[in-house]
């Protein structure tokens, strides 16, 4: 199996498996990281993991794979994603310096996030990998990130930029920098975006990532 076929599961299996919480075949990320679960395929029965795994109210989501059913519960199901990969050096893109980010920038890092990229950031998603940004007169003006992977693959996530910093090439100069960071370490680049949001795709493909594969997306509630 390709890890990019099941991204969330595989990073959980190698690269994050020091903080998986598993039930059964299940795997998950601790709610504090990210809202992902994981199963090895179709067939994966979670019945006896869903209270174990699951908060009452809470909403997690799974990629690539779901299982075709779940007791007491509706499986959501989205429009797929794009999985988009880069397989070349992209141009470097000049600009302000990059640095890198740490826990002493958590809290700029969870503004701008709250403002751009709200849905499935989380308060330790930093440490899932590295963060470089962009600052402007003392402001986080763009950040960029890693979160899912494996030993051989890494997604690119978190591409956001202050709406005060638009149009400056921030978000370009990131990609650049960490896309060919990956390829120079011999680690296939990769991010998901939403058909949907027509401006990142297409931000995306002129930077040099093509269309992997559309890939599916669900969410799972537990309600009681």
């Amino acid at each position: 199996m390709d890890d990019l076929d099941n991204p969330i599961h595989a990073a959980l299996r190698t690269l994050h498996h020091g903080i998986a919480v598993q039930s059964g075949v299940a795997l998950r990320y601790p709610s504090a990281y990210a809202p992902f679960l994981a199963v090895p395929d179709e067939t994966s029965d979670i019945d006896d993991a869903f209270d174990a795994l699951i908060a009452p109210v809470e909403t997690v989501y799974l990629l690539g794979k779901a299982p075709r059913h779940v007791r007491g519960t509706k499986l959501h199901e989205y429009p797929p994603l794009a999985q988009m990969v880069c397989d070349a050096p992209l141009p470097a893109v000049d600009g302000p310096p990059i640095m890198p980010l740490g826990i002493e920038h958590r809290d700029d890092v969870l503004a701008l996030t709250a403002i751009v990229y709200p849905h499935y950031f989380r308060p330790r998603t930093m440490e899932m990998g590295r963060y470089y940004g962009i600052y402007e007169g003392g402001q986080l003006a763009a950040m960029i990130g890693e979160r899912l992977g494996s030993t051989t693959t890494r997604e690119i996530s978190a591409v956001c930029t202050h709406p005060d910093c638009n149009g400056r090439g921030y978000a370009r100069r990131l990609m650049a920098f960490l896309t060919n960071d990956l390829i120079a370490s011999n680690i296939q680049p990769f991010l998901h975006v939403s058909h949907e949001n027509e401006r990142a795709k297409e931000m995306y493909e002129r930077v040099g990532f093509r269309l992997r594969r559309d890939i599916g997306f669900w969410s799972i509630r537990h309600d009681s």
